[in-house]
């Protein structure tokens, strides 16, 4: 829905809104905001709310801080979950004193992709994110435990799915606050859930992704859960990924279709699968940007590892669901929900039209289960991995020119340092698994 600033105005006071928050993302993906009492709406809405940016993972130092925040007015939504003195949500983009887009800012990161696409005649990418979740009890102080909420498996219901209301309390929620919800259930594994929502440009769908992480862990507590989007938080069991569907369109016109094709894919649609596997190994430090990410990307729980496409088989990277017409789209499901999804739709997006651009050719799809196959015959097939973990990611990222050039200088001079020092504390530490297979044993 389209607001404007005299628009919000008249909803805030019809609606008693006393305190707006305005949010916008860090470079981890973390969800940052600023409050402000309604007294100063108008102000923030003329642009003129200033921050500490350098306060902020990734932003800026101390010496050039000031910062200021530019709400997207059609990000305007108030919170159902506070009934007195309510409380209402405006997206930001970020902008620098004089008066330009802050570099380092993921939301311009995404639109300096998306402007890229629109020179080459795309005027939109739509996007279909599928984020999964675990739901774990809490103790009496509100903290985490390891105790799941449920035994269930896929698609069961209760009594085996015990997070069903609060799952369908999370749905009720999204829908008040204008998404258009198409399925919830179970997962695979026990206390793992999903919710689809539908298909948006890529800045309402990252947004989007932001917005539900907030209201999954909002109401989870409000269960006496605790929501975690950790891509791997039990050994034995799958992890929780972020299947990333994806389209560029230009005006109503999916790009991607070819009805001649024997799969009904355009040119432009295999060329940008070209592009997404030629650089999957770089941009996987993005999309899958934590030490615990690559403990999920390992064969044997429905993950992809493998740098590979099919029309069916569920076991490479890439995948393309049965639908066709408008809903033609490759599904990237390597991506899992630790991901700031602004960075992660900007390094597919990137690779995607490198591979139009140049028009790679597309390899082969692959129609048989990799699981199963031998390194000889994945070998034969010219089907790489995806990197085995973190540093591996990040090695192969900073010798990408076109994934470095999607981030631009500043957010890749922070984030690979960052992901260097996370790599570092991680190599360092000594683990409970260390302690339980050597202590006794040396």
């Amino acid at each position: 829905m389209s607001y404007s600033k005299e628009d919000i105005l008249r909803i805030a006071k019809e609606e008693n809104v006393r305190f707006i928050r305005l949010q916008f993302t860090d470079l981890l993906g973390t969800i940052k905001n600023v409050e402000i009492p309604v007294s100063q709406l108008e102000k923030a809405l003329d642009n003129k709310m200033m921050f500490d940016g350098s306060s902020i993972e990734g932003y800026v130092r101390i010496e050039e801080s000031d910062m200021y925040l530019f709400p997207d007015l059609d990000t305007w939504v108030i919170f159902p979950w506070v009934t007195e003195d309510r409380v209402a949500r405006l997206i930001c983009d970020i902008y620098m004193p004089d008066g330009t887009p802050f570099e380092g800012d993921p939301r311009y990161i995404l639109k300096r992709a998306l402007k890229e696409a629109e020179e080459l005649g795309f005027t939109s990418m739509n996007v279909g994110p599928e984020p999964e979740f675990f739901l774990f009890k809490t103790d009496e102080k509100g903290n985490p435990t390891m105790e799941l909420n449920d035994q269930g498996g896929y698609f069961d219901l209760s009594p085996t799915d015990l997070g069903e209301n609060c799952r369908r309390e999370i749905v009720l929620t999204l829908e008040e606050m204008g998404f258009s919800i198409e399925a919830s259930h179970h997962e695979v594994a026990p206390g793992q859930h999903e919710i689809d929502f539908k298909y948006a440009n890529a800045i309402k769908a990252a947004d989007q992704i932001q917005t539900f992480k907030l209201v999954v862990k909002t109401i989870a507590r409000q269960h006496g859960l605790h929501a975690t989007f950790m891509p791997k938080p039990l050994y034995g069991v799958s992890g929780s990924g972020m299947h990333c569907n994806q389209s560029l369109f230009r005006d109503k016109t999916n790009a991607f279709v070819d009805e001649s094709d024997p799969l009904g894919l355009s040119k432009e649609a295999r060329h940008y699968m070209a592009g997404i596997l030629k650089h999957a190994r770089a941009f996987t430090a993005v999309t899958n940007p934590t030490v615990n990410s690559y403990k999920r990307l390992v064969p044997g729980y429905e993950a992809p590892c493998y740098v590979a496409w099919s029309s069916s088989n569920r076991s490479p990277m890439i995948r393309i669901p049965a639908s066709r017409g408008l809903s033609t789209r490759i599904e990237a499901r390597n991506p899992d929900p630790a991901a700031n999804p602004y960075l992660a739709l900007a390094v597919m997006l990137k690779a995607g039209l490198d591979g139009i651009k140049n028009e790679l050719p597309l390899a082969k799809p692959i129609d048989r289960n990799i699981y199963v196959m031998s390194d000889e015959e994945r070998v034969e097939e010219g089907i790489p991995s995806l990197p085995a973990n973190l540093k591996e990611a990040l090695d192969e990222l900073i010798r990408n020119e076109v994934i470095c050039e999607a981030l631009g200088d500043h957010a890749l001079t922070h984030f690979f340092e960052l992901k260097e020092i996370e790599w570092d504390m991680f190599r360092t530490q000594v683990h409970q698994w260390e302690r339980d297979q050597y202590m006794t044993l040396y």
